[in-house]
């Protein structure tokens, strides 16, 4: 049912658990996983010229540790799986989109803060943008608080 999985991760504590569920569905379907990161290009571009190239290295770095965090937790859950990564620079939700197009994806996981009250509505998120765009079905996974009785503490 699932050949390649796109996770679009920023290295958030908010997507770790969408890591965890799209290598969990990698894995029991023997797809390959393309984890993507992207630079916003809008964050950078509104930056001080004095510091917007260690803006964009500070960024491709996190970028990078981000998707270390994807690698390992597939190495963790399934040492046979296979993961592409890669960094990108633009605006997050059409990079997204676009990445998850060009590698064919059945889906796209993603992490999502999971709001709730008056803010449901001033979400504005990248995922909330990804869900709207995308042509390819997209899996948000919502991070779990403290208090929720589904979250495990190892």
């Amino acid at each position: 049912m699932f050949d390649t999985i796109v996770v679009a991760t920023d290295g958030s504590d908010s997507v770790r658990r969408a890591v965890d569920v799209a290598v969990d569905v990698a894995a029991r379907f023997d797809a390959e996983v393309h984890a993507v990161y992207v630079v916003d290009s809008g964050e950078v571009e509104s930056t001080p010229d004095e510091v917007r190239d260690d803006l964009r290295d500070a960024l491709d770095d996190r970028g990078e540790d981000a998707l270390d965090e994807v690698t390992d937790a597939a190495a963790e859950r399934d040492p046979t799986l296979e993961i592409t990564a890669e960094v990108r620079e633009g605006r997050p939700a059409p990079e997204i989109a676009g990445y998850a197009r060009e590698v064919d994806a059945d889906v796209v996981a993603m992490g999502t803060r999971g709001r709730h009250g008056e803010n449901r509505f001033l979400i504005g998120s990248v995922a909330e943008r990804v869900v709207r765009t995308c042509p390819i079905p997209v899996l948000t996974v919502r991070q779990l608080t403290d208090e929720d009785p589904r979250r495990t503490t190892i």
